[in-house]
């Protein structure tokens, strides 16, 4: 029990801090920033890319470690795996913003960048998609999405 607890917690706060970075960026990041800038979301973005990972780790050991529900209920779950297909389409979504990020952090600290459309769209878009996933949850938790057997 003590196991479930700190998986969920771990949980928990993972999806608090990916949400709550992810928003940062769609929030700093502008069509134009200066390397410094660019820098300070290298962080925020590192901070994510933390949180995804142990939020991942989490509830993979949560679903397949058999903590709550046999992991059979979850995976015959259609709403269970368009949540999971979701996390999928974030986490690639984020890749070229971490590259581009990466990239494009040092130099001379007020020399001014340009931000590629495509990086604004992907931030964006993974905000978009983070907010469904919470409706997709609370429905999984009221039963909703048994595949019929």
């Amino acid at each position: 029990m003590t196991t479930e607890i700190l998986l969920r917690y771990l949980h928990f706060v993972s999806i608090l801090a990916l949400a709550g970075t992810l928003t940062a960026e769609m929030i700093l990041v502008r069509p134009t920033l200066t390397r410094r800038e660019i820098g300070r979301i290298a962080i925020v973005d590192g901070i994510y890319g933390l949180s995804a990972i142990v939020l991942l780790a989490a509830g993979l050991t949560l679903w397949l470690g058999g903590y709550t529900k046999p992991s059979e209920y979850y995976s015959q779950n259609w709403i269970f795996l368009t949540k999971l297909g979701l996390v999928g389409v974030i986490g690639i979504l984020s890749i070229y913003p971490t590259i581009f990020f990466l990239r494009h952090r040092k130099g001379i600290a007020d020399e001014t960048v340009t931000i590629p459309p495509l990086v604004l769209w992907s931030v964006r878009a993974e905000v978009m998609l983070l907010a469904v996933i919470p409706l997709l949850a609370g429905l999984m938790a009221r039963g909703a999405g048994m595949m019929s057997q």
